[in-house]
């Protein structure tokens, strides 16, 4: 039997967690003194590895390591105060519970967070056992390198015409056409719609609720 898989991106496409984001962003300018290049240019980055994503933001003014461990001592002590909570999109949670209990069906996670970020995402929402393989900036290279996707096929005994990629970002785009896989773009995360249809976007859902449609369209064709 032929194994159906769908990879999703987390930040912007799962979680709406972009006040935490350029919140942390713009502390950690502010303590090392440097400027935020604004809002855009912050979601930009979004996707990338935390060290890649950090050095394309600020440039090389600051050491990496210094930029990455200001960033995850702010962004940590942010987590859970007013205003920088990171809640599921609407109906996310609705979705995901239908696609995984699809005959043939396996989901999966890529995405430029740590072991560690995404651990603490699957205990706050309740997904142990939902996802087959989860795809981390500590198991795989970069966005828009296709390692993430190319081990989550592994993982999960799938191939590119049965894969599909789900993101918010050029990144998880550009990953996608280089794993061979189709890609759904989604329109409520960091990163307008038709900059991810430039990036080889092949649909782009308006709604979660559109998701199931679209990957059967995708892996039908």
């Amino acid at each position: 039997m032929s194994i159906d898989l769908i990879l999703f991106d987390v930040d912007g496409t799962l979680l709406d967690s972009g006040n935490i984001i350029i919140g942390a962003q713009e502390s950690t300018a502010e303590a090392l003194g440097l400027s935020h290049p604004g809002r855009e240019a912050g979601f930009g980055v979004v996707g990338l590895s935390l060290d890649l994503a950090l050095a394309q933001l600020f440039g090389d003014a600051v050491p990496t390591d210094t930029l990455c461990d200001t960033y995850k001592r702010i962004f940590n002590a942010m987590r859970g105060t007013a205003g920088f909570e990171e809640p599921l999109f609407e109906g996310v949670s609705a979705v995901l519970a239908k696609l995984s209990t699809r005959p043939g069906t396996r989901l999966g996670i890529a995405t430029g967070k740590t072991n560690r970020g995404l651990d603490y995402v699957v205990e706050l929402h309740g997904w142990h056992g939902m996802f087959v393989t989860m795809q981390t900036a500590d198991t795989a290279p970069s966005k828009p390198d296709p390692g993430m996707i190319l081990q989550a096929m592994a993982a999960a005994g799938s191939s590119p015409h049965r894969t599909v990629m789900i993101g918010d970002s050029v990144h998880d785009m550009r990953m996608a056409r280089a794993a061979g896989v189709a890609a759904i773009a989604v329109s409520w995360g960091f990163q307008p719609a038709g900059m991810l249809v430039e990036a080889g976007a092949d649909a782009v859902a308006s709604r979660t609720d559109e998701l199931p449609g679209l990957v059967d369209t995708l892996l039908s064709r």
